[in-house]
């Protein structure tokens, strides 16, 4: 089995009252650890009840408030009780129906899971404002990964053994890169049966969440926006370009793009400027929460076929993550910056109190150099740290008063933002 770092947080919330609100890409694993959950509890002599919206019989019982709470005092009487709810934006108007739950006072405990149309739909975050926590759960992180592969040996040293072992690590970064964090494809170890199991994933997320759950009615746009996503991930999108490419207004486009980041298949990030007339203000660039999904959209799902030369992408994608990872419980800002006349620095970290830019190369450094781009970013702003991050290599060097530091991408674990 996969451990995955949420669970600890999940256990320790069940003590509280707010309903704990599992959100994530389809098939993460949000079943896996609400039953395992469940496991823990029953193990601990607790009450509790399972319902899986997506089983015909258990989502009759939540036509109405009464009738689920009839079939709970049923099985739980009026005792304290842990109730699982998996897959609730099957439920129409679900925050409003977990909101009146919640308010009845009941003795009982609620962890529901929803994918990301249960946000699109529901505004649930407004129903629920006050009276939940949300866990996002996306695919196994690297760390998560390498700890299953290792079958947990590292886990409490990963530092030491991505150094030690660089060349280990190094593959396992390239087969990472290549399949994604999709817990059933990491699970299984022959590649056609992950090309099946990621054929499923994303045929299911167009059936149920695109084409059922939020209605869209020109799915083949939405698949071909998709696909060009996956093809130019890390670059600038124009979205009057995209519109006429598809074949769609301007303003579907951005609806669809929208859903795309609602339901955890690309993340948008937006450009870092202070000067109107010289760097780019508007135009977003795109990237995927899990590079196996992305690959196999166009076709490079395979370690055979994947294109070193082009890898950099997909690292760049994996870089991002590892950022956003780092900042995802404060109020820090991920943005990339361009200027009109091509200077580009990958990602810009905006602290409030100063900036930090990462370039992202797919490559060793046998020597230290520093291009165009980052040069030209220091000369603008003057940050006191800039980062280049590698596969492996490692050096420093001092331009103006900014220390460049080019590390290995493992060391942004330990590193302080």
């Amino acid at each position: 089995m996969i451990k995955r770092k949420l669970y600890k947080d999940l256990k320790e919330h069940l003590s509280k009252k707010e309903i704990s609100l599992i959100i994530g890409p389809r098939q993460a694993g949000k079943t896996t650890l609400m039953l395992l959950l469940k496991k823990y509890l029953i193990k601990n002599s607790e009450a509790t009840l399972f319902f899986n919206l997506d089983i015909g019989n258990d989502k009759l019982y939540f036509q109405s408030q009464n009738k689920l709470l009839k079939k709970i005092k049923l099985e739980l009487g009026n005792k304290k009780g842990f109730v699982f709810i998996d897959e609730i934006q099957r439920r129409e108007n679900a925050g409003l129906f977990l909101k009146g739950l919640y308010d009845m006072d009941l003795p009982y405990k609620f962890i529901v899971s929803g994918s990301g149309s249960l946000e699109l739909k529901e505004k649930i975050h407004e129903s629920l404002a006050g009276r939940k926590r949300v866990f996002g759960l996306n695919t196994v992180s690297f760390e998560e990964f390498v700890n299953y592969k290792t079958n947990e040996k590292y886990k409490d040293k990963l530092n030491d053994y991505f150094e030690i072992e660089s060349e280990n690590t190094i593959a396992l970064l390239e087969e990472y890169l290549s399949f994604g964090g999709y817990p059933d494809v990491v699970l299984e170890d022959k590649i056609s049966e992950k090309r099946k199991y990621i054929k499923e994933i994303f045929s299911s997320y167009i059936e149920k969440d695109i084409s059922f759950l939020l209605n869209v009615q020109r799915v083949d746009a939405y698949e071909m926006l998709i696909k060009i996503l996956a093809g130019q991930i890390g670059q600038l999108v124009n979205h009057s370009e995209l519109s006429n490419t598809i074949g769609i207004s301007t303003a579907t486009l951005k609806n669809y793009l929208w859903y795309s980041e609602k339901t955890f298949i690309t993340r948008r990030i937006t450009p870092f400027f202070t000067n109107l007339r010289k760097e780019i203000t508007k135009s977003p660039v795109y990237y995927f929460f899990d590079t196996g999904l992305r690959n196999y959209i166009i076709n490079m799902f395979n370690t055979e076929s994947i294109n070193y030369e082009n890898f950099g992408f997909v690292f760049e994608n994996f870089v991002l993550s590892l950022l956003l990872e780092k900042i995802k419980d404060t109020s820090i800002k991920i943005n990339f910056w361009r200027t009109k006349d091509k200077s580009e620095v990958d990602f810009v970290i905006n602290t409030g109190s100063r900036l930090i830019p990462f370039e992202v190369k797919y490559k060793d450094y046998k020597k230290i150099s520093i291009g165009r781009s980052l040069h030209n970013f220091i000369a603008k702003y003057n940050p006191g740290e800039a980062f280049i991050i590698t596969p492996k290599s490692k050096n420093a060097i001092k331009v103006k008063n900014t220390w460049v530091r080019i590390i290995p991408f493992w060391e942004l674990y330990s590193i302080k933002i």
